[in-house]
């Protein structure tokens, strides 16, 4: 690998604080200061004068109207086979990879290349000021939750590509890549959109490869072809794929080709030569089995003595059973009952 596909970021995974922990300390003191802020008030009542009341509802109430709401928001629940990617005040922050439930930085924030930038182009509709429907808010909680990466096994199913072989006929080619995230840290920060890379990328390793090797088999004898050598070609689409992403933190674990047949320009014409083939095959195997049968015939013939044929008469009969035999059609025997002489 280059020293320039080499990545800047180096992943760093952290071990942030239990969740469960945090959360039953801060709601504890969420409790005790709502309890502070009645019996300051009711000490208020009491002594007007006294000015610890007023402290401690100010101390209390900043608790549990600023700070509480802080310390809940660095709560985040990781599900299994998932990544969070935190950065905090635009620098790297840490990654989680493991599941469970964890209190972080509450300034944190999570990174996910995917989901922040669209794909399409278009910006999304911004809803009128003070009118969020449900369905948007729904919306917007499955965005928030999209921000982790998967680390499953993803199926990219890539369109059908026209591209030529190495004869040069157009064919139509589509692959299925199983590829999974193994580092979520390369896969936000090294690419704009790591889904859409592992995409763009399979196209052109697609239309490298199969530019390497003819459709079928050639006339030269070659045996390696796309139709005929397919595991042998998603290998080395495989391999090449794998060095296209690996810096971006991917793997690549299975390619197969899901379709392969010739442009539709091309297909009836390629068609009408794969049945010429298959016609010549088969005439070539029957002459090949009536010659056998043939001289079979006249070995019996001959050993056992039935008839004895001059070079004639066996000409003539070489000549009536290869039309017998080789005939596309049943033969219509003439039964002769005078002398064959």
């Amino acid at each position: 690998m280059s020293e320039k596909n080499t990545s800047r970021i180096e992943e760093k995974l952290i071990s942030p604080a239990s969740g469960f922990m945090v959360l039953a300390v801060s709601t504890l003191l969420f409790f005790a200061s709502l309890a502070g802020i009645i019996l300051a008030a009711v000490r208020l009542e009491e002594s007007p004068a006294s000015a610890w009341p007023i402290a401690l509802i100010i101390v209390c109430g900043l608790y549990a109207t600023l700070i509480y709401p802080i310390l809940t928001a660095g709560l985040k629940v990781i599900k299994p086979n998932e990544a969070a990617v935190y950065t905090l005040f635009g620098n790297y922050y840490g990654t989680i990879a493991k599941p469970g439930f964890f209190w972080i930085h509450p300034f944190c924030s999570m990174v996910n290349a995917s989901v922040a930038a669209p794909t399409s182009g278009a910006m999304p509709e911004k809803p009128a000021m003070g009118k969020v429907t449900f369905a948007q808010a729904i919306q917007t909680g499955q965005t928030a939750l999209k921000q982790k990466v998967s680390l499953k096994a993803m199926t990219l199913n890539n369109s059908r590509q026209k591209i030529n072989d190495r004869e040069g006929n157009p064919i139509d080619i589509g692959v299925v890549v199983i590829w999974r995230v193994v580092n979520a840290t390369k896969a936000v920060f090294e690419v704009d959109n790591y889904k859409d890379y592992v995409s763009i990328q399979a196209d052109a390793a697609i239309r490298h490869v199969a530019r390497q090797y003819p459709y079928d088999v050639s006339e030269e004898g070659e045996e390696t072809s796309l139709r005929g050598s397919s595991t042998q070609v998603a290998e080395e689409l495989m391999r090449e794929l794998q060095e296209r992403v690996s810096f971006a933190g991917i793997e690549i674990l299975d390619t197969r080709i899901a379709h392969l047949a010739y442009a539709q320009e091309i297909a009836a014409a390629m068609l009408q030569r794969q049945q010429a083939g298959a016609v010549i095959a088969a005439r070539q195997k029957i002459v090949d089995g009536a010659v056998g049968m043939v001289e079979m015939a006249l070995d019996k013939l001959a050993q056992n003595k039935v008839v004895i044929l001059d070079e004639e008469r066996k000409a003539a009969m070489v000549s009536n059973l290869l039309v017998v035999l080789c005939g596309n059609k049943e033969a219509q025997p003439i039964v002769n009952s005078g002398s064959i002489y």
